[in-house]
């Protein structure tokens, strides 16, 4: 048989004690570790990524989710997020409670967390913790000039495999974002070095298609066979290559309209098991929104329509693949 699994494998399964077993929580959108083999095709949870909505205090892009019909929001608590790490302990519990009135899952956020040493990182993360919330996005590594990329790589999993133990300690599953450029795990093939000291449970990948199609063009479907074991949480958005103030670059699209191939992607996911939490971006021209603007230059009925089409498009290509 093969891998069961929310970012992690069978063999992984077998070194988990019974105690640490029991410190797991039930997540809200439906416990990995005990669902069947069998994925239903409408068995997806879709969060969106908050950082579209910043224009929005948290009732109302609540509100404003739930109305366009998401399962939950993929909060942003980070500097200049909907949540300033710094008052995380004021104003965490506010965003979640407007959320869980518009009944909206509570299940994701998006850090800058990468040093479970730092006091305001792991004030963070103890206080989702306490509210619930299970799983987090954490802020991207790089390779400084002055150390090879080698050395680089040790020193990254150590502070991985660090963050782990504390995210086991919180019931919290981190995951590292494969995001394009000069960024560790741009090439998709850093990630299962950055994560050989964990055991790819609490602290895995948050695996992106739009970033790994930008970086391994028609490699993606390797690098996901690859790193699939580790992923526990997902990003989607679209893309194509275009020329922008004459030069070739990635152009945001919405979904369906780009390079990604998100038939293949999702057959892909459903027979590797992975269904994980989701986060939905859209990073193409939305008036600002797009960027994390706090005032935007359109109609927010312009923005909200065309995030329920994203949305609707996402639903039925999961439920067709």
């Amino acid at each position: 048989m093969k891998e069961n699994k929310i970012g992690w494998s069978r063999r992984n399964f077998t070194k988990i004690s019974a105690t640490a077993m029991g410190s797991i929580p039930i997540l809200g959108y439906a416990n990995p570790l005990f669902k069947t083999n069998q994925l239903p095709n409408d068995d997806i949870k879709i969060n969106l990524f908050s950082k579209h909505l910043q224009f929005l205090d948290y009732s109302e892009m609540s509100e404003a989710a739930a109305e366009i019909g998401f399962d939950g929001l993929d909060l942003t608590v980070r500097p200049k997020g909907h949540v300033l790490p710094e008052r995380v302990t004021e104003e965490l519990p506010n965003a979640v409670a407007a959320m869980k009135k518009f009944g909206l899952q509570t299940t994701m956020m998006t850090t800058n967390i990468i040093d479970a040493s730092d006091p305001q990182s792991k004030q963070v993360l103890e206080t989702a913790s306490s509210l619930g919330l299970t799983h987090y996005r954490t802020g991207w590594l790089t390779y400084p000039e002055e150390k090879t990329i080698k050395e680089s790589i040790e020193v990254h999993a150590q502070k991985l495999a660090a963050l782990e133990a504390l995210n086991k300690e919180l019931g919290l599953y981190g995951g590292y974002q494969n995001h394009a450029g000069n960024h560790v795990g741009a090439p998709i093939w850093d990630i299962p070095q950055i994560l050989k000291n964990t055991s790819s449970l609490h602290m895995g990948c948050q695996y992106d298609i739009r970033h790994a199609i930008v970086e391994g063009g028609g490699s993606w479907q390797l690098g996901l066979r690859l790193v699939h074991s580790f992923i526990n949480s997902i990003d989607i958005k679209d893309f194509r290559w275009g020329q922008k103030d004459g030069k070739w670059q990635p152009i945001n699209v919405p979904l369906g309209e780009g390079m990604v191939d998100f038939d293949t992607y999702f057959k892909l996911l459903k027979k590797y098991k992975i269904n994980v939490p989701v986060s939905l971006h859209l990073e193409y021209d939305l008036g600002g929104a797009e960027h994390g603007a706090s005032k935007i230059s359109i109609p927010k009925k312009e923005v909200f329509a065309q995030m329920k089409k994203d949305l609707t498009f996402l639903r039925e290509t999961w439920q067709k693949a």
